[in-house]
C-alpha cells in the first residue's frame, strides 16, 4: 500500500465489527494489480530455449530519464567472413555489450554460406540483438552470397526505419527524443546488373541522402552517423570508389562521423571541411585547407570525421605511410603496421560522441577521438 496509514481511534464497537472494518479497510489501501516488468531494452538476453549466446544487457553510461536516454552505445566495424579471426571481433563486441551494431558490408564472403553468417552472429550476440547491415560489394551482386539472403535471416530491429533496409535507410536512434540518426547507404556497389547505384550529383539516391541530413538537423537529433561500405579517402589499396562529389555533399551537410570498411584496414580522419580554402575534396591531392581540427577533441559542426573500419575478421591490407592522402587522417593499422582486428566503438550523449577503436584479442593497436557540441 502506498501512502501513510492514519492511526484512528475505535471505541464503543464491537469486536466482530471492528474486525469487519478492518479487513474492509484493509483491503481497500491494498495497492493496484504488480505494475509490470520493465520492456527488456535492445541487446536484452534471449528468451530461455533460443538458441545462441545472446549479448548482455547494455552497460548503463548514464541516468535515464523519461524524456529520453542519457547515452547511446553502438559499435561499427565491416569485412568479416566465418574465420577465427571473425569470431574474436564478434566476441569482443558482445564484452563491449552495445545497444546495436553497424555492420558495414562483406559478409560470408562465399555464395551459400549466408545462413551460416547469421548463425554465427546470433549464436554470438543473440537472435534479438540489433545487428544492422548495408550491403558490401560480396554480396551486393550475389557472386559472394546474396544481401536479400543476409536480410532475410538478420532482419532490421530498429523501429522507424525509412528506406530499404540493407540497401539505404536511415532510423532515428532511440525512437523517442533520438540522439542519432544512422543513415546507411551503397554508393560505389555493383548489383546485380552489373550497374553501380547512382549516387551522382543530384541524383535521387544523392538527394534522399541529403535530405536525410538535413532531415536530422530540422529535428533537432544531435548527431548524424553516415554508414557505408566504400571510403573515398584511403591510405589503403581502393582509390575513391564512393564518389568524390557524393564525399563532398556528407561534408556539406555535416554529417558528424561517416564510417566505412572495404579497405580491411582501420583508418581515421581529421576533421574534414568544404570553404572558402577548400572548395572540394579532391582525391589523391591533399589540401590544407580542407583540415578543420588536427586532434583528438573536436567541435561539432567544424568538419567532418571518416573512419574506415574494415578489420572485422577478415584478412587485412597493407597501409601505405607515403600516400598522397596520408596527411588527412590521425591514424592508421594494417598488416603491415600495428595490424589489428576489431571494432569502432561510440558512444554519443546529448553533448558529445566519444569513439575508440577496441582491438580483438591478441591484439593491441588502439584509437580513440571524440566530438563536443557547443
Amino acid at each position: 500500500m502506498t501512502g501513510l496509514w492514519k492511526q484512528r481511534r475505535w471505541s464503543g464497537v464491537a469486536p466482530a465489527v471492528l474486525s469487519m472494518a478492518l479487513a474492509l479497510l484493509l483491503t481497500a489501501c491494498q495497492s493496484g494489480p504488480p505494475a509490470p516488468p520493465p520492456p527488456s531494452s535492445l541487446g536484452a538476453p534471449a528468451s530461455p530455449g533460443t538458441s545462441g549466446r545472446a549479448i548482455a544487457s547494455p552497460s548503463p553510461v548514464g541516468p535515464s530519464s523519461p524524456a529520453g536516454p542519457a547515452a547511446v552505445h553502438f559499435t561499427a566495424q565491416g569485412d568479416i567472413g566465418l574465420g577465427t579471426g571473425a569470431r574474436k571481433v564478434l566476441d569482443t563486441i558482445r564484452g563491449l555489450r552495445p545497444e546495436l551494431n553497424l555492420a558495414l558490408g562483406d559478409f560470408p564472403y562465399e555464395a551459400g554460406r549466408e545462413q551460416d553468417f547469421c548463425g554465427m552472429v546470433t549464436g554470438e550476440l543473440g537472435g534479438d540483438f540489433p545487428y544492422q547491415v548495408v550491403t558490401g560489394n560480396h554480396e551486393s551482386d550475389g557472386h559472394d552470397g546474396d544481401i536479400a539472403n543476409i536480410v532475410n535471416c538478420l532482419p532490421n530491429k530498429l523501429p522507424g526505419l525509412e528506406g530499404e533496409y540493407g540497401i539505404q535507410w536511415y532510423a532515428d536512434y532511440p525512437e523517442r527524443n533520438p540522439l542519432v540518426r544512422f543513415i546507411m547507404v551503397s554508393p560505389g556497389i555493383k548489383f546485380h546488373d552489373g550497374n553501380n547505384l547512382d549516387y551522382s550529383r543530384g541524383s535521387e539516391r544523392w538527394r534522399w541522402t541529403a535530405a536525410a541530413l538535413d532531415g536530422a538537423k530540422s529535428k533537432n537529433i544531435p548527431w548524424t552517423v553516415v554508414g557505408m561500405h566504400t571510403p573515398c579517402l584511403s591510405v589503403g589499396k581502393y582509390d575513391c570508389q564512393a564518389g568524390a562529389d557524393f564525399t563532398d555533399m556528407l561534408i556539406e551537410k555535416k554529417a558528424d562521423l561517416v564510417l566505412s570498411a572495404h579497405d580491411h584496414i582501420y583508418q581515421r580522419s581529421h576533421q574534414i571541411r568544404r570553404g572558402q580554402d577548400c572548395p572540394a575534396l579532391v582525391p589523391d591531392i591533399f589540401s590544407q585547407g580542407c583540415l578543420a581540427d588536427s586532434d583528438a577533441a573536436m567541435v561539432q559542426g567544424a568538419g567532418t570525421v571518416f573512419a574506415t573500419v574494415g578489420t572485422g575478421g577478415k584478412g587485412l591490407y597493407d597501409v601505405n605511410d607515403q600516400d598522397s592522402e596520408s596527411r588527412y587522417f590521425a591514424t592508421w593499422s594494417g598488416s603491415n603496421r600495428d595490424a589489428a582486428l576489431g571494432t569502432l566503438d561510440v558512444t554519443a550523449t546529448a553533448d558529445r560522441l566519444a569513439a575508440r577503436f577496441v582491438p580483438a584479442a591478441d591484439y593491441t593497436f588502439t584509437d580513440s577521438f571524440d566530438i563536443g557540441r557547443q
